[in-house]
C-alpha cells in the first residue's frame, strides 16, 4: 500500500499520478479557507463603503455648520465643532486607506493561491512533479 507522501503503484508496478498528502492537505486548507477569505473580503468592501458615506455626511454637516455661522446674526462659535467633524473625517479616510490597502492585500494573496492551486493541478494532471516532491 503507497504511504501518504508516494506516488500509488498500478497492478503492473508502474507509477500512477496521483495528489501526495502534502497537495491534499495543501488543497483541503486552501478550500477550507476560501470562504473565510471571501467573507472577511466582501466585510471590507462593506465597511468601505459605508466610511464613504459617512465621509460625504461629515462633509455635508461641516459644510452646513459653516453656512449656519455665516448667516448668524448672534455670534455662534461653531468652529470648534466644525474642527472636531474635519478630525473626525481626516480619520475616517485614514481607517479607510488602511481597509483599502488589506483588501488589495488580501486581493493579492487569494490571486497568488488560485494561481499556485492551478499549477499543481496542472502537475499533478500531467503527472511532472516538482523538484524535491517525494513522488518522484
Amino acid at each position: 500500500m503507497a504511504g501518504a507522501g508516494s506516488a500509488a503503484v498500478s497492478g503492473a508496478g508502474t507509477p500512477v499520478a496521483g495528489p501526495t498528502g502534502r497537495d491534499l492537505f495543501a488543497e483541503g486548507l486552501l478550500e477550507f479557507l476560501r470562504p473565510a477569505v471571501q467573507q472577511l473580503d466582501s466585510h471590507v468592501h462593506a465597511v468601505r463603503e459605508s466610511q464613504v458615506e459617512l465621509r460625504e455626511q461629515i462633509d455635508n454637516l461641516a459644510t452646513e455648520l459653516c453656512r449656519i455661522n455665516e448667516d448668524q446674526k448672534v455670534a455662534l462659535d461653531l468652529d470648534p465643532y466644525v474642527k472636531k467633524l474635519l478630525n473626525a473625517r481626516r480619520r475616517v479616510v485614514l481607517v479607510n486607506n488602511i481597509l483599502q490597502n488589506a483588501q488589495e492585500r488580501l486581493r493579492r494573496l487569494n490571486h497568488s493561491v488560485v494561481k499556485e492551486t492551478a499549477r499543481r493541478r496542472a502537475m499533478l494532471d500531467s503527472g511532472i512533479y516538482p523538484p524535491g516532491s517525494p513522488s518522484k
